[in-house]
Parts: structure tokens; sequence; C-alpha cells
């Protein structure tokens, strides 16, 4: 099995967890390839962030949702694809949590691996 993160980026966010408040998200465009088979996910987790150096990834307030998973490999198609949606998708996971994602304020730049 071979597991990248096609997208990932850091942003400034909000999520009340019982009221252990969340100041940052982790926002991820993963791909998982296997025996000719392909899984393209978006996954969001959601962490203290109580400083500018506070990057603690706590996995308490994970969410993922799977945007592709079948027969077929990676390429760069797909990857531009399912990349086009990963905003979209994380609005979603974010509003089924109570949360929020403040796109406009990042906390890294993005890194990408593409084909």
């Amino acid at each position: 099995m071979k597991s990248i993160d096609v997208y990932k980026q850091y942003f400034s966010a909000f999520c009340d967890f019982d009221g252990d408040v969340r100041k940052g998200a982790s926002v991820v465009l993963n791909a998982t390839t296997e025996e000719g088979n392909v899984e393209y996910k978006v996954c969001v987790s959601f962490f203290l962030h109580e400083d500018e150096e506070d990057f603690r990834i706590s996995y308490d307030r994970y969410f993922e949702k799977i945007l592709f998973s079948g027969k077929g490999r990676r390429s760069k198609k797909r990857d531009s694809e399912y990349l086009e949606t990963v905003r979209e998708t994380a609005n979603e996971i974010a509003a089924e949590n109570n949360a929020q994602i403040h796109w406009d304020r990042p906390l890294t730049d993005a890194r990408t691996d593409t084909l």
C-alpha cells in the first residue's frame, strides 16, 4: 500500500469540542493505492493551536470523507479533479461538526505532491 498526501495545509479554524476550543485545522487530500485500486479522501483534523508554534495534532477531532474508492490508479487528472473539491468537502466536514475553517487565514503554505 502506498499512501501520499497530494495536498496538505494548516489553517486557522474554530471547533468547540466539549468546551475545548480548537483553533487550527489540518486539511489533507490523501491518495492511497494498492493492488490496482485507488482511494482519494479529504481529511480534516482540528487541533488546539495555542500559539504560533503549536501544531500538535490530536486525532480526537479527526474526520475524513472518501471521494473515490475503486479500480484504477493515481493520475494527474484525478489529482487535479479531487484537488478542486478539497475546500468544499472540508467545509462539509466542518459544518457537520459545528466547526469552521478560516480559508483566508492559512497557518502554513500549501504542500503538494501532484504527478
